[in-house]
């Protein structure tokens, strides 16, 4: 991901927690095995982007202070 700066992050922060919770209302009213998958999948990739966005606004953050 090239470098960005803070409000970046946070706009792109912002976004992905929208797509989750967007996939979660999702996954409450889909059914069946397959759909559970691939929204557990999607949901699951949602996260990990949200924890590498938090944490280079973190570090970002503390190289600035």
């Amino acid at each position: 991901m090239p470098s960005m700066t803070i409000t970046e992050i946070d706009d792109r922060i912002a976004i992905v927690r929208d797509n989750l919770r967007e996939l979660i209302e999702q996954a409450a009213a889909s059914s069946g095995a397959a759909d559970e998958d691939r929204m557990s999948q999607r949901i699951a990739e949602q996260e990990a982007e949200l924890e590498l966005l938090t944490k280079q606004r973190d570090a970002l953050s503390r190289s600035k202070s």
